[in-house]
């Protein structure tokens, strides 16, 4: 009786394993198989260099099948903002990201 417990309890991760990696890959095809006829790609992307951080911004207007226009904005600030109060600093490296889209 536990070798028959054991053994679907086994099984159950398996499957479950085998299920979540497939469905994983198929979110990263359909994500770079994107119909960019008419779309607008947006990327951003954050480097660090010294005590600055770069905040990249990369801009693509795909329209009938032909990008129409591209550009790419940098903002820079410093990796670290200095307490209030006796507060420890605040870094932005790993500051999150939020996305507005309208």
């Amino acid at each position: 009786m536990k070798k028959t417990y054991k053994l679907a309890a086994l099984l159950t991760i398996v499957i479950t394993f085998v299920s979540c990696t497939n469905s994983q890959q198929q979110n990263a095809n359909n994500l770079a198989t994107l119909d960019k006829k008419s779309s607008r790609e947006v990327s951003l992307k954050s480097t660090v260099v010294g005590d600055s951080i770069y905040h990249i911004t990369s801009q693509k207007v795909w329209a009938n099948g032909q990008l129409i226009i591209e550009k790419t904005d940098t903002i820079k600030t410093v990796k670290e903002v200095p307490g209030w109060n006796g507060e420890a600093p605040t870094t932005l490296e790993k500051a999150p990201i939020y996305v507005t889209v309208e």
